[in-house]
């Protein structure tokens, strides 16, 4: 992570105040000043982050007894961390709780703590800057001020939602107060994080200031008086809305549809915040407060938020994998090919790891339409003032192109993203290879050829490597990374570190024809079209399949990615794998009439200006006659059959290195539903005896729903993936030596697993 360098907040402390006495034995520590105003500095021993732990109601409780022996006349609430206020509860504390009734005590220990603040004699302030996330925005919005840093290091925000569970220490009650009924709504729905001038435009900060002023200005809003209870900030339009039964009414009826819509009611804590916030506007105090209490204590228990909370772990633990602190830092990128996926490469390179990037196509349109892409995006969030024109200059600056390799000379990173032709490919290796460094690393795009195989003519194997992005780049958060036997290990760290930068969440997989998503992905689409060739019609076969929970369906995902796409991989992986990957002969039509999805305006689907509808023309160029004969969830789980066994099989070979793998990879590369905990979590949720007495069953009429070996060894023995299994880390040689982080923290919004867009 790319942090600013700033001077702690304990060094402004210390310049600014008399310590009276400091307590030391807590994570509050106070000192008073001559004012007898208090700063008590946030700082959990030995972390990186300030988290809410099971010890902070009786560490609150022991500050606020200090304060009051020594008289004070305003309190200050400050982080002793460079980059970080509070940032969330402790997230292992709920993993722990075994009993509803636990759960049901940990929010009302928060609600009494909290309240204890509310009833101060003095004045209470938070001095925010880094983030104040979860249970540590509830805590600022339980002081009676609260005055942030303009910084970018600045983020507000309950995402609470994302591990499928509500704000349990009141803010679904103090929020809704604050902002409005919508707004809070919106929030909470989406997770999302507020900017600081958001923040200070809607109410929750009172005031938005620089980094060297915070605690000065925090101060002056401790001398003044509590504030009077105030009116949301709303237009004319909301204020009428949210003022009268009739008008919140349907408010709240439209959250619930579109809630409904989005996730198909698979995820219960959004509906559980509708319901709080509901509360908070129609019920007394005491019955809001208990409605959100008893709303967590139930959804901590959930099968939903145990699953979210599982993969939320998981990402933490493969941030520690792979780091080299030791290796050259990337600083420098290049791009080959300026199509789609170049475009979406270099943005998020430029972007989110703010590194130059040089583009290189064989035409100047094809750098201009590079350029462009990002500029695109960038000027939407011009026009929504989320970034400045001068920050947008500053990107657009990072970004330039050429036609041959000029530039190119002290490249760190060079990632090849052309058409899926092997000769091309070793050609731009012996390019790179002369025109670059010696330690410059060439990266293939490729979804489908070996690694081995591009690297097998090059002077310099060690530094090829395979990085695999998904479309649309800057919205898919996985990369695979793959190296080959002769991959360095510093190569793999540098990439890993880089993907990171880059904002994405990479999975290191085994060198082999179409890794790992692709490699799942492909049975479960060619089953959903040989159910179509069946005579099952489009629109209920995706159907099917996102009432189950994905995203879309599949063969709208076909016309996304492009059918010519999806046929040139099946033979490539029909070849290595075997006969089960051939795909349809029906692909093979589609792409003679130019029906290649969404891109030639035709696939299975027929695309205008309005949306797309079924083009109900496929089925006689296919020769089906649509006859419905499955329900919904037969057309499920014989999609899903397919790729759960491929999934096996993958971790039997060797393509990941662990079941966590296998779940983060298919979660973030093709929407598996994220409530399910992905591929391994579900089957050993159903039990693998289920999985393969089904496989077992649908494989009497298709021998390729025969569960694998390993399926039916775990059948017989009742064992599970995650039981069976550990998690290796990868590479152990070229790990951190720095301390390893003991708590894990609320999380920062994570898109693959919002409720709403």
């Amino acid at each position: 992570e790319i942090r600013l360098s700033l001077v702690g907040s304990e060094m402004c402390i210390r310049d600014s105040c008399i310590g009276e006495r400091v307590m030391t034995d807590s994570v509050f520590n106070l000192a008073v000043d001559e004012n007898k105003i208090a700063v008590v500095t946030i700082d959990v021993p030995g972390e990186k982050m300030n988290t809410l732990r099971s010890s902070f109601a009786d560490d609150l409780k022991a500050l606020l007894e200090d304060a009051k022996s020594q008289n004070v006349k305003g309190m200050v609430f400050i982080s002793g961390k460079s980059d970080n206020f509070i940032a969330g509860a402790d997230v292992k504390m709920l993993d722990s709780v075994q009993k509803r009734d636990d759960a049901l005590a940990i929010s009302e220990l928060c609600h009494q703590a909290f309240f204890d603040m509310t009833k101060l004699p003095y004045t209470t302030v938070s001095a925010i800057h880094g983030a104040a996330l979860g249970g540590g925005l509830e805590f600022a919005l339980a002081c009676d001020y609260r005055v942030g840093t303009d910084s970018d290091l600045t983020k507000i925000g309950l995402p609470e939602v994302q591990l499928g569970l509500l704000p349990g220490g009141g803010g679904t009650q103090r929020l809704t107060k604050i902002v409005g009924i919508q707004k809070a709504l919106e929030w909470m729905l989406t997770g999302k994080q507020i900017r600081p001038k958001q923040a200070k435009k809607a109410g929750v900060l009172d005031d938005c200031v620089p980094h060297s002023v915070l605690l000065k200005v925090a101060k002056e809003f401790a001398t003044k008086k509590k504030p009077q209870a105030k009116e949301p900030k709303l237009d004319n339009i909301s204020k009428l809305l949210e003022s009268n039964p009739f008008g919140r009414n349907f408010i709240f009826k439209k959250a619930k549809e579109n809630v409904l819509k989005k996730t198909g009611g698979h995820y219960p804590a959004p509906l559980a915040i509708i319901k709080a916030v509901r509360a908070s506007v129609e019920l007394d105090e005491l019955k809001a407060y208990k409605t959100e209490a008893e709303s967590f204590a139930t959804l901590v228990m959930s099968d939903e938020s145990k699953a979210l909370r599982g993969i939320f772990f998981a990402t933490t633990e493969m941030k520690k994998e792979w780091r080299n602190e030791g290796a050259p830092v990337i600083s420098k990128t290049a791009v080959l090919g300026g199509g789609l996926m170049g475009a979406g490469i270099a943005h998020v390179s430029a972007v989110k790891a703010k590194v130059p990037v040089r583009i290189k196509d064989v035409a100047e349109q094809g750098i201009s339409n590079a350029m462009s892409y990002t500029y695109k995006i960038l000027d939407k969030r011009l026009k929504r003032r989320i970034m400045s024109k001068a920050d947008m200059q500053l990107t657009m600056n990072r970004i330039t192109g050429t036609t041959d390799y000029s530039g190119f000379k002290h490249i760190d990173l060079v990632i090849e993203a052309v058409f899926e032709d092997l000769a091309l490919k070793q050609g731009m290796v012996a390019d790179v290879e002369q025109q670059c460094q010696e330690n410059t690393i060439f990266a293939s795009n490729t979804s489908s050829l070996p690694i081995s195989q591009i690297a097998a003519q090059a002077a310099r194997p060690e530094n090829v490597i395979g990085l695999h992005y998904f479309s649309p780049v800057e919205k898919m958060p996985l990369v695979e990374i793959i190296p080959h036997e002769g991959t360095s290990k510093e190569t793999i760290a540098r990439v890993v570190n880089f993907a990171r930068k880059q904002g994405k969440t990479p999975i290191v997989v085994k060198d082999m024809a179409g890794f790992y998503v692709n490699r799942i992905l492909a049975p479960y689409l060619n089953e959903a079209a040989n159910l179509m060739l069946a005579g099952e019609p489009i629109e209920k076969i995706d159907a099917a399949l996102v009432e189950f929970g994905f995203p879309v369906g599949p063969l709208a995902l076909l016309d996304e990615v492009g059918i010519d796409i999806g046929s040139k991989i099946a033979p490539i992986l029909e070849k290595e794998l075997g006969e089960r990957f051939k795909g349809p002969d029906a692909f093979t039509r589609m792409i003679d009439s130019k029906r290649l999805g969404r891109k030639t305006g035709r696939g299975f689907y027929e695309y205008d200006k309005k949306g797309k509808k079924v083009d109900e023309s496929v089925y006689e160029l296919l020769g089906v006659t649509p006859a419905p004969r499955l329900n919904k969830s037969e057309i499920a789980k014989r999609c899903v059959s397919k790729m759960l066994n491929e999934a096996v099989r993958c971790l039997d070979d060797g393509i990941i290195a662990s079941p966590r793998d296998g779940d983060i990879g298919a979660i973030f590369g093709i929407g598996f539903p994220p409530f399910l905990g992905g591929p391994f979590s579900y089957m050993d949720k159903l039990g693998a005896s289920k999985i393969s007495s089904d496989m077992s069953t649908l494989a009497n009429s298709d021998a390729n729903f025969a569960p694998c070996e390993s399926l039916v060894t775990m059948a017989s023995s009742g064992t599970t993936f995650y039981n069976a299994a550990t998690v290796e880390v990868v590479a152990p040689e070229v790990q951190s030596t720095e301390p390893q982080e003991q708590s894990v923290t609320e999380p920062e919004v994570t898109k693959e697993i919002e409720t709403k867009e």
